[in-house]
């Protein structure tokens, strides 16, 4: 599907116009949107608009790195789009003219909806021009990316809290998932931003000054974006720290408790072992009284051992 607008050298608002008819219309500015396209309508990328090879290899291929490139009269961005359920990325291609907008892309973006709803509803934006048009197309793309790590930091900020032995488990799973879809969203946001800077640098685009503050805007959100990345990702080491001192403390304290045991019991356990041994000439076994004697032994050695290892504090160390 093909979807056009623009603005007439008599101030006249139009859309919804045949992308073969712009040649003969008298237009200050147009967007074209190839919103997934057929096979025939994405060969109109190089036979009625010309674009370069490379750049159509861009489009035609699946899911480039977000950048800028500049080609003789106009500029090719490829951008990233994040689909809120999966965190995958879609492209979306810009060609930004002299006085045109074609974007391009095989799946159907909400962002690209709200730029041509917000554009048609608004006769104000109208005389500003295709570069305003570009601005609302990146600036949509780049406020979807707030929810998603508003969602993460929110989820992240209530495990740190609810943060347990009994929860440990469950929530390292959580983190590393977590972790992987932050590097995910890095791979989109960082090359966004650096597009951005690019944008803000180039002498080729020759903005004028109030479009450069808006797309200085946009590169402030990312540079946003980038430090609650950074962010999120170093609360999930602190988080995933945190649950391996409980392990650890957790492991320490099963282990001291088996030690103590093991204590108590090996001196008793060698007492058992010697009388237990069936040797005709051992005078201990033949007193009235060994056995009780023997058990009043171990019984003392075992409360003595106790009391030495309460006042050592290892009881004290094993309930922390």
């Amino acid at each position: 599907m093909i979807r056009t607008m623009g603005l007439t050298t008599d101030d006249e608002f139009i859309y919804d116009f045949p992308v073969h008819e712009i040649a003969e219309l008298a237009l200050q500015w147009y967007w074209v949107d190839f919103d997934q396209p057929d096979a025939e309508e994405a060969l109109l990328l190089q036979t009625l608009f010309k674009f370069h090879p490379l750049a159509l290899e861009d489009c035609y291929g699946r899911l480039q790195r977000p950048k800028l490139d500049h080609y003789d009269g106009y500029t090719f961005f490829a951008l990233h789009s994040i689909c809120h359920e999966d965190l995958n990325a879609e492209e979306l291609n810009l060609f930004l003219g002299e006085n045109y907008v074609v974007t391009f892309h095989y799946t159907q973006l909400q962002e690209v909806e709200k730029a041509r709803e917000t554009i048609i509803q608004n006769p104000t934006q109208w005389e500003r021009g295709h570069v305003h048009v570009t601005y609302e197309i990146i600036d949509k793309l780049v406020d979807q990316y707030f929810p998603i790590l508003y969602n993460i930091e929110d989820h992240l900020d209530d495990i740190e809290e609810k943060l347990s032995p009994t929860t440990v488990q469950l929530s390292m799973d959580y983190v590393f998932e977590v972790r992987g879809d932050l590097l995910r969203l890095r791979r989109t946001i960082f090359p966004m931003r650096e597009l951005l800077y690019r944008m803000l640098e180039s002498k080729t685009l020759n903005f004028i000054p109030h479009e450069y503050t808006y797309f200085s805007d946009i590169y402030d959100h990312l540079i946003r974006l980038s430090e609650m990345i950074d962010s999120n990702r170093q609360l999930t080491s602190d988080i995933r720290d945190s649950q391996l001192s409980i392990n650890s403390n957790q492991m320490n304290s099963v282990m001291m408790t088996l030690t103590i045991i093991s204590s108590v019991f090996i001196p008793l356990t060698f007492i058992a072992g010697v009388y237990g041994m069936n040797f005709d000439h051992m005078p201990e076994l033949h007193l009235r009284y060994g056995y009780p004697v023997v058990l009043i032994v171990m019984l003392i050695i075992g409360i003595a051992m106790i009391g030495w290892f309460t006042y050592k504090g290892w009881f004290r160390i094993n309930k922390s």
